[in-house]
């Protein structure tokens, strides 16, 4: 998981609708895994059928969620290449109230073996290094340590005298990382979805378990609820 987005500029509405929807939904969890047990041992049909619906809730969501995903793919791809390309523009390696979402993204470009968005061109765009004239690149996006030096979030290239040299021809990683994204996303398509059916299976297993508790108890006994 990436670090909390704190910077006001780099927000984006739907990156705070998708946050506050995964704190409700865990929110809910809890609770839920709270009734489902206080239901369970006490035999209370009323917490143990509000289990079964959070459950029902749950469920629904994640399969509305991943359909929005799906026919919505192109529109999350587009608001998604607009924050990270406004990222890179202002990426700045002193500026520390911005360091979770920076560190974020250099994690990125190092795990995926890539530079920018759609390519290094994409860095031509950040404020600092278009004063250096291109001679440097953040030093996640080299594929060698051998291969630059440098502090901060940026290292220089090593540009040879005739000064010509350009990403293609040094260190840089020239693939962007929203093809790295998705070759990754193609690589690891039957382990997500693998993780994602057990998770309905297992919710859906919880339901049938949960109901078939609830109607093998005759009647609620409320006297049976912990006394505070």
């Amino acid at each position: 998981m990436f670090p909390l987005l704190a910077p006001t500029e780099m927000s984006s509405p739907s990156l705070k609708t998708g946050a506050y929807i995964l704190v409700g939904v865990g929110a809910l969890t809890m609770l839920m895994g709270f009734l489902g047990c206080l239901g369970a041992v006490n035999e209370i049909r009323c917490l143990l059928g509000l289990y079964f619906t959070c459950l029902m809730v749950i469920l629904i969501t994640q399969v509305a969620a991943g359909l929005v995903i799906y026919f919505q793919k192109e529109t999350l791809k587009g608001e998604l290449s607009r924050i990270v390309g406004s990222l890179i523009e202002n990426y700045d390696p002193l500026n520390n109230d911005e360091r979770n979402l920076q560190d974020a993204w250099d994690y990125v470009q190092t795990q995926i073996a890539c530079c920018g968005w759609t390519g290094p061109k994409d860095w031509e765009n950040n404020k600092i290094l278009i004063n250096r004239s291109m001679t440097a690149y953040p030093c996640s996006c080299f594929n060698s340590s051998n291969h630059f030096q440098g502090d901060g979030g940026f290292c220089n290239l090593d540009v040879p005298v005739n000064g010509t040299a350009t990403y293609a021809d040094l260190a840089v990683h020239e693939q962007g990382c929203m093809d790295g994204v998705e070759k990754w996303l193609k690589d690891n398509l039957g382990v997500i979805l693998g993780v994602c059916t057990g998770v309905a299976v297992i919710e859906l297993l919880g339901m049938i378990l949960s109901i078939s508790l609830c109607k093998n108890i005759h009647s609620e006994d409320y006297t049976k609820v912990p006394k505070s």
